[in-house]
């Protein structure tokens, strides 16, 4: 069970320094894109147990070869992972998390494998 995300956006990196309606705003779009795109590739949310831990798997495609650190990846996520969390009706707390630093490709990915 996967999910392919776009890159997020630079504003939403915790080294970026912009306006806060700036961040804001790309935070409120990547949330709901994550929903989305969640919402699309689960239609039925229940598929998960109540209660338990959920694995999150994210293999990082970035946009270019520039090196970026794991944390500050994960970080830029985490309105992609409320928005997943929304979607599948969780709390974010069950998530456990698995990184993987992939191959670049043009425009950069996230592929996010869910395991209950």
């Amino acid at each position: 069970m996967t999910i392919c995300l776009p890159w997020p956006s630079k504003d939403l990196s915790p080294n970026a320094r912009v306006h806060y309606r700036t961040k804001a705003a790309a935070t409120k779009a990547y949330r709901e894109q994550a929903y989305w795109l969640t919402r699309e590739r689960f239609p039925f949310i229940h598929q998960f147990p109540s209660d338990g831990p959920i694995r999150l798997r994210f293999d990082f495609h970035p946009p270019d070869k520039r090196k970026r650190d794991l944390d500050n990846m994960l970080a830029s996520c985490k309105a992609a992972i409320d928005g997943i969390a929304d979607a599948l009706e969780v709390n974010d707390q069950r998530f456990g998390f698995w990184l993987s630093r992939e191959a670049p490709v043009k425009g950069g990915k996230i592929i996010v494998s869910i395991m209950p």
